[in-house]
């Protein structure tokens, strides 16, 4: 057993070498090589512990890279997701769409644990979520990039950014694409960053609605394939089950591909905030249709939108800190 997995990590590893997408960031503060001097073995050893965690369990590359998104939509990517409540602290993993479901916040403290080891207080905890990001992407078979980099930690959080800022699951068109306009972010990064939907899971209390009242009528959402509706109802009750997962992906729930935007082409979103990509917006439609069509478009869109996500409101220079410890800031 361990021999397989040691020659998981291998192939894993390896995957890293396809050729990489490289951007310059929109933050000069921000660059790839910020910890080259200060600490070179940054990258290898984050990629090496999320190997060996997504070796464990294929499921963990979607749940770390939705962590870098739910800590970027709330105060910029500054790592405040990852506190623990703490004094004057309130944690955001309470929030609506953190509680239950956020998970891998042990792999990022074995990360941070890891790279503390080899270099002391340098590497902060946003940029760790940043490289676990794109390195989870990879794993699964998708694009690689460049990730810009010199991020440091926030000294607090936000429960009432993460409940308000973060997309969710019934928002409609426009109000997640408000969200997404709100952090600098516009209908193209929208579509390509919901493609990583194309890996993990989705609890059945994010989707009944559309099972059995999506408009307060008692009647399942029409835009719903029926067939795939009636699949979804045998283990997604009326009630109870809320925390049964579904692949939001059935195609290659694992793979990191383009079958998400073709099943939503069939009518086979699973959330209400994936169908809506191709029935409120003539424009997000037609991106659906593009990526659909070209994986490589998609997976170039999608690198380029993560890094534009990577830039939103980060703390640079003397602002906030480089956490010992990822779960509290240093003074606690």
């Amino acid at each position: 057993m361990a021999q397989s997995t040691s020659f998981f990590v291998l192939v894993a590893l390896l995957a890293f070498a396809p050729i990489c997408f490289s951007f310059k960031s929109d933050n000069d503060n921000l660059y790839p090589q910020y910890y080259y001097k200060s600490c070179p073995q940054a990258q290898e050893i984050v990629k090496s512990v999320v190997a060996k965690a997504v070796a464990k369990e294929a499921r963990m590359a979607a749940s770390l890279l939705r962590l870098h998104f739910h800590d970027c939509f709330v105060k910029g990517c500054d790592a405040s997701l990852l506190l623990d409540s703490r004094g004057s602290i309130v944690t955001e993993k309470r929030s609506n769409p953190n509680r239950n479901s956020a998970r891998g916040f042990d792999v990022i403290d074995d990360i941070k644990s890891a790279l503390e080891k080899e270099c002391p207080q340098t590497v902060s905890c946003a940029d760790i979520l940043a490289l676990a990001a794109r390195d989870s992407t990879v794993l699964a078979g998708g694009p690689n990039w460049e990730v810009p980099l010199g991020r440091r930690d926030s000294r607090s959080a936000s429960l009432s950014g993460s409940n308000n800022d973060i997309p969710a699951p019934n928002n409609t068109f426009n109000t997640i694409l408000t969200k997404f306009k709100r952090q600098g972010l516009d209908v193209v990064d929208l579509v390509a960053l919901s493609g990583s939907h194309t890996i993990g899971n989705s609890r059945c209390v994010s989707f009944r609605q559309r099972l059995y009242n999506q408009s307060g009528n008692s009647k399942p959402d029409t835009t719903l394939d029926e067939s795939y509706a009636a699949q979804l109802r045998n283990r997604c009750p009326k009630s109870g089950g809320d925390q049964n997962l579904f692949f939001l992906d059935f195609i290659s729930p694992t793979k990191f591909d383009n079958s998400y935007f073709k099943l939503l082409l069939a009518s086979k979103g699973l959330l209400n905030s994936d169908q809506v990509l191709t029935t409120k917006s003539e424009e997000s439609l037609a991106l659906v249709k593009q990526y659909a069509e070209n994986n490589a478009v998609f997976f170039d869109h999608f690198a380029k939108s993560m890094v534009k996500m990577g830039n939103i409101s980060p703390l640079t220079g003397s602002s906030g800190e480089i956490r010992k410890t990822c779960r509290k800031i240093n003074s606690s």
